[in-house]
């Protein structure tokens, strides 16, 4: 087949199927006869002058993370860069990937976490965020 074939072919089959498409909207009630092919768009707001148009700040609720030792240190450090809601929305993991994940924030992504902050932060993912230690 040569590709002058090739392309009435496919501009057929693209034809015919918007032409199925739109039978099939008229029959489903979705256009008349009378507004075929064109677009229904609800008409344009109207701004008043002296009307006051805001929007409320998106509320942001913090997950509640586990008390315990070395939870100001991952609150402080993690926040710095994304929600300790990373933590709470994903599977525990285990302990050696979470000394992986810490690692990897500092070497990888730059973290500013000295090294003391770094190992209870570890520590306290560990012992509180594993599959053997995260409670539901």
């Amino acid at each position: 087949m040569n590709g002058r074939f090739l392309r009435r072919f496919a501009t057929s089959v693209v034809l015919l199927a918007a032409a199925g498409g739109a039978v099939a909207q008229l029959q489903n009630g979705r256009y008349d006869s009378g507004n075929l092919g064109g677009l229904r768009q609800a008409a344009p707001m109207e701004f008043k002058a002296d009307a006051v148009y805001e929007a409320g700040a998106f509320p942001v609720f913090p997950p509640e993370l586990a008390a315990g030792v070395g939870l100001q240190e991952t609150t402080s450090f993690c926040n710095l860069c994304h929600s300790t809601r990373y933590i709470t929305m994903q599977s525990p993991l285990p302990a050696a990937t979470w000394d992986a994940e810490v690692t990897k924030m500092i070497k990888a992504y730059g973290a500013p976490i000295p090294e003391a902050s770094a190992n209870k932060i570890r520590l306290y993912l560990q012992q509180h965020y594993t599959p053997e230690t995260r409670k539901q």
